[in-house]
Parts: C-alpha cells; sequence; structure tokens
C-alpha cells in the first residue's frame, strides 16, 4: 500500500464556512455544527468505513441504508468529519433513525436538497480549500518576512522570539539542552506547561544523541512543540500556542532557521566557556605559551563593551563578537563588560545598542596594558554618552614631543609615586573629563562621593592645589606619560 500523505493538501475548512454558501441550500439537522473538513469523499456503500481517511465530509443519498445506528458509528470510528445526506429519489426525508443516531454519536448530519449536485459541494469545497491555502500563504510568507527582519536587528535572537510569539501568538522560548531559559517572549505559562515544555525540550535536545528534530504535545487546551537548534549547540526554540495552524510549522521552521544561524558565530553555550577562559587566559598568561593559539595574527585590539539595554548573554555577546569580526568573546556576569578580542589593527567601528571602548592594538606582549586601555576608554565613552571611544595613542604628538621620552617617564614616576594605581587612574579619568564629578563616578562605576573622596586624597598626598590649572596640566602630562 502506498504511504500516505503527511497532512491534509490545504489548512481544513470549517464546516460553516460550507454551510454558508447560499447557493448550496445545506442544513444542519444533527449533530454539532462545528466541524473540520480535509476533503469530500461520495460513497453508497452500506460501509465505507475501509475507504476513509478522517476528516472527509461523506456524502451519501442512503441508497444501501438499512442500520442507521451501525452506519453511524462506523463513520466516527474511521473519523468522518460530517455526513452529507441527500433527499430523493432515494429518500423523501432524512430518516428519523439517522438523525438520531448523529445526535447520538455526535457526527454532524447536513441536509443536501434535491437541486444540489454532490459535485457542486465538492468544488464549493475546494474552492474553500484553495482560498484557505492561498490565505496561510499570504500569512507564512508576511511571518517570513517579519522573523527576517528581526533577525537584521540589534538584538536578533530577542527580535526573532518576539516576533515568533507575535506571530503564532503564543510564547517562544530559547532553552538550553538543560532546560535553562536564556531568552522567551510573549505571555509568561502557566507552571505545568513551563514543566512539559522543558520535558519535550530533552526529547529533542538529550545527552545521547540521536534525537529527533522536532517534538510536539499538548497539555488541556495548549499546544506544545519543541525544535532542536542546529549546529550542535544543543539550544532548543519552545512554543506554547493555543492553537495549531497548517502554516505554524512553516514559520516555526523559518524561525529555527534564522535562530540557528545567529548562535552560530557563537558556537554554543559550552564553547561560550571556553572561549571566556581562553580570552581570560591571553590577557593574564605568559604570552609565550598562548601565542600558538591565537593563529598567527601580529596585533591585537582589546574591546569593552555594554549593552545600552543592560545585562548580555552568551548569545547576544557572541553576536557583537561576530559582528566585529572574533570569535573570542568573554559575555561576563551581570553588568561586568563583554571583553572581545579582535585580530588586527583595524579601527573599530560602532555597533548598533552597544557601548564600546577599543584599545591601541597590541603586540600579544601588551595585552594586558591593552585590557587596561579598553576599560579606560569604555568609561570615557560611556561618561561622554557616545557609542565609541578609541585609547589615544597621540602622547609622542605637540609639545609633548619636545621632551625626550626618558626624562619625560622618569619626571612622571617621581611626580605620582605618592599615589597609588587607583588614585592615579581616578585623578587621570578626572582630569580627562575636566573635573566632572558625575562623569567621572559613570566611567570609573563608582559614587560621586568616592571620587571627591579619592581626588581630595590626590592633592593631599601631591601637596597640590588641584583647581590651579598649571597643576592640572603637568599632572596631566605626568599621567600621560606614566
Amino acid at each position: 500500500m502506498p504511504d500516505l500523505p503527511a497532512g491534509p493538501p490545504a489548512p481544513p475548512i470549517p464546516l460553516t464556512e460550507l454551510l454558508a454558501r447560499e447557493e448550496l441550500g445545506l442544513r444542519s439537522i444533527a449533530g454539532p455544527a462545528e466541524a473540520e473538513l480535509l476533503w469530500v469523499h461520495t460513497s453508497e456503500m452500506a460501509d465505507p468505513y475501509p475507504y476513509l481517511l478522517g476528516g472527509e465530509l461523506l456524502l451519501s443519498a442512503g441508497v444501501l441504508l438499512t442500520d442507521p445506528d451501525t452506519y453511524v458509528s462506523r463513520l466516527v470510528e474511521a473519523g468522518a468529519a460530517a455526513l452529507g445526506f441527500g433527499v430523493r429519489p432515494v429518500h423523501e426525508t432524512v430518516p428519523a433513525e439517522l438523525i438520531a443516531a448523529c445526535d447520538r454519536y455526535g457526527l454532524p448530519l447536513i441536509e443536501v436538497p434535491p437541486e444540489t449536485p454532490f459535485t457542486a459541494i465538492a468544488r464549493a469545497v475546494w474552492r474553500l480549500m484553495a482560498e484557505a491555502r492561498m490565505r496561510e500563504l499570504r500569512r507564512v510568507t508576511r511571518a517570513q518576512q517579519a522573523l527576517a527582519t528581526a533577525a537584521a536587528r540589534t538584538d536578533p535572537v530577542p527580535a526573532v522570539l518576539h516576533q515568533l510569539a507575535a506571530q503564532l501568538d503564543g510564547r517562544a522560548a530559547l532553552l538550553t539542552a538543560d532546560g535553562e531559559e536564556l531568552h522567551a517572549a510573549g505571555r509568561a505559562p502557566a507552571p505545568d506547561v513551563r514543566a512539559a515544555l522543558t520535558r519535550l525540550a530533552r526529547v529533542v535536545a538529550p545527552v545521547v544523541r540521536p534525537a529527533p528534530a522536532s517534538a510536539t504535545d499538548t497539555l488541556g487546551s495548549t499546544h506544545l512543540a519543541a525544535y532542536a537548534l542546529g549546529g550542535g549547540q544543543g539550544l532548543v526554540l519552545t512554543l506554547a500556542t493555543k492553537r495549531r495552524e497548517a502554516g505554524d510549522h512553516t514559520i516555526a521552521g523559518v524561525a529555527v532557521v534564522l535562530l540557528s544561524l545567529l548562535a552560530a558565530p557563537h558556537q554554543g553555550i559550552d564553547a561560550a566557556g571556553r572561549s571566556a577562559a581562553l580570552v581570560r587566559l591571553l590577557l593574564g598568561a605568559d604570552p609565550a605559551g598562548v601565542a600558538p593559539l591565537l593563529g598567527g595574527a601580529e596585533l591585537w585590539t582589546v574591546v569593552h563593551a555594554r549593552r545600552d539595554g543592560g545585562p548580555v548573554d552568551p548569545l547576544t555577546a557572541g553576536a557583537l563578537g561576530a559582528a566585529l569580526g572574533s570569535a573570542l568573546v568573554d559575555a561576563g556576569r551581570g553588568r561586568d563588560a563583554v571583553r572581545v578580542l579582535v585580530p588586527g589593527g583595524d579601527r573599530i567601528t560602532p555597533q548598533p545598542g552597544w557601548t564600546l571602548g577599543a584599545s591601541a592594538p597590541a603586540a600579544i606582549t601588551a595585552l594586558d596594558v591593552a585590557d587596561a586601555q579598553a576599560a579606560r576608554a569604555l568609561g570615557h565613552a560611556e561618561a561622554t554618552r557616545t557609542p565609541l571611544a578609541h585609547h589615544r595613542t597621540d602622547t609622542g604628538r605637540g609639545l609633548a614631543a619636545l621632551i625626550p621620552q626618558e626624562a619625560a617617564e622618569a619626571h612622571a614616576r617621581a611626580l605620582l609615586a605618592p599615589l597609588t594605581e587607583t588614585l592615579a587612574e581616578t585623578l587621570r579619568c578626572w582630569l580627562s573629563l575636566h573635573g566632572s564629578w558625575d562623569r567621572t563616578a559613570t566611567a570609573l562605576q563608582v559614587h560621586r562621593n568616592t571620587v571627591r573622596q579619592r581626588i581630595g586624597r590626590c592633592a593631599v598626598l601631591l601637596g597640590v592645589d588641584l583647581d590651579d590649572m598649571d597643576v592640572r596640566t603637568e599632572l596631566w602630562v605626568a599621567l600621560r606619560w606614566g
């Protein structure tokens, strides 16, 4: 026997739509008026059960109808959606026993008038199916365009989930294989629905492969679905909706492809930890020991970044790294800055939705210095509310170029000797921001009173008046050289 199609050729047609066709003159006379039709079948057999697939509107004139109760029970067992009974020439009216049986078994019974051919009903159903198919195609197309637009936004993963939840009128969430929720959009589900989604996620992303690419379930009136993302990341897209339309699976499939591509630059949650560990290693380990891991780049730029909207997760941080051209990303924790190691000495460009601080290009032996430069640049960018700040590398230009470097550095060390590293950094930041307490506090991520106390301590230790422009200028030059 040949394989049967996996589903109907078009979205199911509500029986009410067919009954609304006045030219057909159809009338519901028994059973519920609500049903969904997948196709039309005509049969005058005493028992058409073997030839039904389920979901049919069965049309019959009752030529061999002898036992209405058995006839209807077999139709219900076969999964027929409704029975259309044609009156005349065999029966003048619909038999009362048939009406009673349809009411008893809950099978919709439709009276077909003599002037309506069965072929007209079949034609009407297929026309309705064609219209429904066109509506569904338009809906799917609009959803695809909306999801593609969302994927191009600043925060692509949350944007795609938000759009998917809106298109399906439900809940969309991105989970790890162990059930941790990374991103979600739509109405928060009840605890039992959340638990069911977590179980379904484990079906498509178990510890041991192989596993199905998708799985579905229902909990009460809620439809559940889980889709494994490609690329071996172990991520799962879960959906909870109140209805399940014919095109929903296609729309979800588009979202799965987009989310798989968006997650690919990050290479999964496990790889996030390895990448973060590698970045930390590179910023503090013996350069000679880690040089082979860098792929031969002579210069590197360290970038510190904070998301304008607040904390970030590894996927969002990975997307930033991909935009900057690097897979070496440390997402940090909470409000910690994201750190990215970018190969090469090209200037970093602003990234929408992020505030960035970039170091000067540095060799592998100077990554610790570059890391400090990037942190300072990020603080300056946040304090001045600019999307990107680069570390300044013009120490040897202008008047400063007239001073021999060795002498300038020696003078700077002697002048700044009373200051701790923290005090010197606070003074440098305060001077760079023209003595603004608030902006310095923002740049250093401390309270403005802390800044005042530190600057006051600097004035005492150095024995100078920091309101004097000459003193400020000398200290600024010293800090630049130091």
